[in-house]
């Protein structure tokens, strides 16, 4: 593995553990060139996907800008952040299993819909919002009445 820091070609590990319910192993590595430490996980990838985009481009699945998305909705929200990570990697191995190598993006962002809709509603509008691009303050009044959760009070 190569160093982030000073790019030398060999790392050392210096620990190993099972995180995330056994899903993936979590090392620890010291550069000998620079002293660097750092982490790397390891996970089973049962297959390259790839997601098409609406606008017709190809772009392989990145489990990182997945968990981005998500972060940004979860933002501020009291959530821990295992369940959070576990939440991640089921929608990963739900893509993964679904047998097919491309997947349109409409397919990964209505399983983080239904995943989020379980873990935090306040998360999951948020994540619509964005999904579902949300122009003006009725497109939040008509979801919220869609899905049967509450409209805030106006305050009028």
């Amino acid at each position: 593995m190569r160093c982030p820091f000073c790019g030398h070609d060999e790392t050392q590990v210096k620990d190993s553990r099972p995180s995330e319910d056994g899903a993936a192993i979590r090392r620890r590595r010291l550069c000998p060139a620079c002293e660097g430490r750092f982490t790397t996980f390891e996970r089973v990838q049962l297959r390259e996907l790839t997601i098409l985009k609406r606008s017709g481009r190809r772009t392989p699945f990145d489990r990182d800008k997945l968990a981005r998305s998500i972060a940004i909705a979860i933002r501020k929200r009291p959530l821990e952040p295992e369940r959070v990570e576990r939440m991640i990697s089921a929608i990963a191995r739900q893509l993964e299993s679904m047998g097919e190598t491309e997947l349109p993006s409409s397919t990964v962002g209505e399983l983080v819909m239904t995943h989020l809709k379980q873990l935090d509603d306040v998360a999951y509008v948020r994540y619509a919002s964005v999904y579902r691009d949300f122009k003006e303050t009725e497109d939040f009044a008509r979801f919220l009445g869609e899905e049967g959760l509450s409209e805030p009070e106006s305050g009028r």
